[in-house]
């Protein structure tokens, strides 16, 4: 894929989000954009950097690893990792040194972990807390009557910095039933807000339910494919 073909990429993401910001009533631009480059190359992402992304997502600790050793030659500090796979224990050590977001703490002891293992020069670690939204056996993520414990316990950890909630619904195919699956979550982070927690990120939503997303006022998208084309198998 040459460089113009992602810069085209990327500007069609991003004009979809901007109009479906403006057909359900959202701030322009209060929409941000996650490349999910799991399985893409380094040059892909340096590629992808140039034409102005600066968010980038990866699930696979080494593959990311290898990646942002090499990247970081060529790109400043203004690029941000976020850790978007399953959490796991014996991952969490190298995601606190190297990423600047978790997305996918759903328990107290992953929690603690990347806490206690966060490098003391740096800035503490913003974490989304998964919730299972759709209760489906093969999905990570903690139990809605869960939540507000586990967030309480988030924001008494001081190297962590609790931004909001993620999910990833079970596949539903009409907009009406992805924005149904979209809304519970969204009521959970408003009920999480009235109580006091203070929240910015509500992620949610990829290249199949973006306007459902969108219009339950998610205000982080992940992309993958549509920007990079398929993943390297």
């Amino acid at each position: 894929m040459t460089n113009i073909n992602i810069a085209t990429n990327l500007a069609a993401v991003n004009r979809r989000m901007r109009e479906y910001e403006k057909k359900y009533g959202r701030t322009p631009n209060s929409v941000r954009l996650l490349a999910v480059s799991k399985g893409q190359s380094a040059e892909k992402i340096k590629l992808a950097y140039a034409a102005g992304q600066r968010c980038f997502g990866e699930n696979y600790l080494q593959e990311a690893l290898e990646k942002i050793d090499d990247i970081s030659r060529h790109c400043d500090e203004t690029i941000e990792w976020h850790f978007i796979g399953h959490l796991q224990s014996n991952k969490t050590r190298k995601i606190a040194e190297h990423f600047a977001w978790a997305h996918s703490v759903c328990d107290k002891n992953i929690a603690k972990r990347l806490n206690d293992q966060r490098p003391a020069h740096l800035p503490p670690l913003s974490i989304c807390i998964q919730v299972n939204i759709s209760h489906e056996a093969s999905k990570s993520g903690t139990g809605s009557d869960q939540v507000l414990a586990l967030a309480e316990y988030c924001t008494s950890l001081p190297n962590l910095r609790l931004r909001g909630l993620m999910a990833i619904p079970a596949i539903k195919n009409h907009l009406a039933e992805q924005r149904a699956e979209y809304n519970k979550l969204r009521s959970i982070y408003e009920w999480l807000q009235q109580r006091g927690l203070e929240l910015d990120t509500l992620s949610m939503g990829m290249s199949n339910d973006m306007e459902a997303a969108i219009a339950e006022k998610s205000n982080l998208i992940r992309i993958g494919a549509a920007i990079f084309g398929e993943r390297i198998p």
